[in-house]
């Protein structure tokens, strides 16, 4: 019995029932390390992850060649293509001063034919119009035989002597001959002119 009111007394310590441990020390902490820091060491063994993927090198080399394939064939196109295109302006570039030496050569000879020798003197050349006026071309041009018909010829590019247009000319007596026609640049407007007739 409990000789004072209150709670019963407990004795200090564990519960009878349980076992006790003696006490250890507590541990003693670790030394510091002297020297430079040890990197810590990758773990070992199979499945380690590496810290950066590898690229990949399946299809490389077929991009590589396909790409350099596909650069080849567009520099060829684009080279192909120049080549083509300096080919057609050179040929587009004759046909129309053949052409103009056509149309220019035409209209001397009908002006001659129809006697309108001013106009015909407008076709010519500076040097030719500085050789001869206005006056004396046409006195020159009413002497000879009028012409009847005319056929213009193969105009030549290639010679030497620049433009050379040839002209089959019937005459009203008859006769006929090829006149060719010398052409000549004007320098001021680009255009082609007379500049010389030989038979």
């Amino acid at each position: 019995m409990n000789p004072t009111p209150g709670p019963p007394e407990i004795p200090p310590g564990p519960p009878s029932g349980f076992l006790t441990a003696p006490t250890s020390p507590a541990p003693a902490p670790a030394p510091h390390p002297v020297g430079p820091p040890v990197p810590p060491v990758p773990p070992q063994g199979p499945g380690v992850v590496p810290p950066f993927a590898a690229p990949p090198t399946e299809g490389r080399t077929k991009r590589l060649w396909l790409g350099l394939g596909v650069a080849g064939v567009f520099a060829l196109l684009c080279c192909g293509g120049g080549i083509a295109s300096v080919a057609g302006l050179t040929v587009f570039g004759v046909r129309a001063i053949e052409e103009q030496a056509r149309v220019v050569v035409t209209d001397y000879v009908e002006a001659l034919q129809h006697a309108e020798y001013a106009d015909a003197y407008a076709l010519l050349c500076d040097s030719r119009q500085r050789a001869q006026s206005p006056t004396d071309f046409a006195a020159t041009e009413s002497l000879a035989p009028r012409i009847d018909r005319f056929q213009v010829g193969s105009i030549s590019t290639g010679s030497t002597n620049g433009i050379i247009v040839p002209v089959d000319v019937t005459y009203a007596t008859g006769s006929s001959s090829t006149l060719s026609f010398t052409m000549a640049q004007d320098r001021g407007t680009g255009g082609l002119e007379v500049c010389g007739v030989t038979d």
